[in-house]
């Protein structure tokens, strides 16, 4: 018999693109345009509550989370080409759509088929979920339990749930799909949701993992393949942090490079060094880098996150942090530099000075 072993693995929130063009007319009923649908959602609560675990409820008959297995050729028919595909760790890489930050999504692909997807935009359709949703409803219609229970190829896989990841990211199996919820604490509302197909949940082990038999790993990349992801990720953080931006009424950010090449080399030595901190043993405090690069400001701001599972996962850290989300809705600031160096992530926040 094969050794029982036990994983403890740390990740959080964030979130990435979106988009507007390429649409069929025909589809978009079914799979993208978000409609009122609480009465349909107390209606399937009542007939599945009583299932015997919460993997055996049923898969939504509409909305994105229908793209899960479908082929990469019917996504770019269905939702036009991408604005943009960035590389992951995991495997797949995200198709990002961010044109329209009110339909902003990423569609995860892995051999030519949709394993996740990420989705932040309040128009699209998510059924049974809806973003901006109110936690108290969640909780009213849908069941979620402590232990997620996964038997795939042979092995068998528990995920176990702290008070945390079910105030903060729930998730619950509905038919074959999982769908990981982000929730905004400040206002007890649903931020995101990632939807994600079995072997992409166990592969990224977003919360304590017991397993039984072959964990599923993925080959850690080299380091062409580490700064594709880098560059990736890094656009990913600054479109999502618009994309909240726009959600709170707040002016865009712009990208400035020289504050993207501090907020990087900031990531790097914190990697480097395993020194996670604001204030660099080498290169001093922000206002030490940022004057050292030259970079003119007013007023500045930092966030940093690490060994999170992706981009999206950090942002959605921090805007469940009052000080990190106080940097990233403050509407003072002009500009954003993101670095990001494997998985330490910077936000540099600066308020320029006018010329």
């Amino acid at each position: 018999m094969k050794t029982l072993l036990r994983i403890l693995v740390l990740s959080a929130v964030i979130v990435t693109i979106g988009f507007y063009v390429g649409i069929n007319e025909k589809n978009q009923d079914k799979v993208l345009i978000k409609k009122d649908s609480t009465s349909e959602m107390e209606q399937t609560y009542q007939q599945n509550s009583n299932s015997q675990s919460n993997n055996k409820l049923k898969k939504p008959e509409e909305g994105l989370s229908l793209l899960i297995g479908k082929n990469a050729a019917d996504i770019v028919k269905e939702l036009g080409e991408p604005q943009r595909i960035d590389e992951t760790p995991y495997g797949y890489q995200w198709y990002i759509y961010n044109l329209d930050f009110k339909r902003y999504v990423q569609v995860g692909i892995e051999n030519s088929q949709v394993a996740t997807i990420f989705v932040l935009g309040e128009n699209l359709n998510i059924s049974p979920f809806e973003i901006g949703q109110p936690v108290e409803e969640i909780f009213n219609t849908q069941f979620f339990e402590t232990n997620i229970n996964i038997d795939l190829n042979g092995n068998n896989y528990r995920f176990e749930l702290n008070d945390t990841d079910l105030n903060l990211r729930p998730i619950i199996q509905l038919g074959d799909v999982f769908f990981q919820l982000y929730i905004d604490k400040f206002t007890g509302t649903l931020s995101s949701v990632r939807i994600l197909n079995a072997e992409t949940f166990i592969k990224q082990r977003p919360y304590e993992l017991v397993y039984r038999g072959e964990l599923i790993d993925q080959p850690l990349p080299d380091e062409e393949m580490w700064e594709k992801i880098e560059t990736g990720a890094e656009q990913e953080i600054f479109d999502i942090s618009n994309v909240l931006r726009q959600r709170y009424k707040l002016d865009p950010l712009k990208w400035d490079d020289s504050t993207a090449e501090v907020a990087f080399g900031h990531s790097k030595d914190m990697a480097l060094n395993n020194d996670f901190s604001h204030t660099s043993k080498k290169f001093g405090s922000l206002a030490d880098r940022l004057n050292k690069a030259e970079v003119a400001y007013k007023t500045a701001g930092e966030n940093i996150a690490a060994n999170y599972t992706d981009g999206p996962a950090a942002v959605e850290g921090w805007l469940n942090s009052k000080g990190h989300r106080d940097s990233l809705l403050n509407k003072e600031f002009t500009h954003l530099g993101v670095g990001v160096y494997q998985k330490y992530y910077t936000q540099n926040f600066i308020q320029k000075t006018e010329q």
